[in-house]
């Protein structure tokens, strides 16, 4: 049973990953200018260190 906890805790952790780094990268895709621009570039961003951050989380949940 280990096994299968750690294989779910790997696959939420590479989710988290994949989901955080895209977030980033369409964080400086985006095209609008202004405010409403700016406040896209600020949610991708929170959404991408979020991501990232519960894949630390995993990992260190891993070891």
């Amino acid at each position: 049973m280990s096994e299968w906890i750690g294989a779910i805790g790997f696959g939420v952790g590479l989710v988290a990953f994949v989901l955080g780094m895209s977030s980033i990268i369409m964080g400086f895709m985006t095209e609008k200018v202004g405010a409403e621009g700016m406040q896209e570039k600020i949610e991708y961003g929170f959404f991408g260190v979020t991501g990232l951050i519960c894949c630390v989380l995993m990992a260190y949940a891993l070891m």
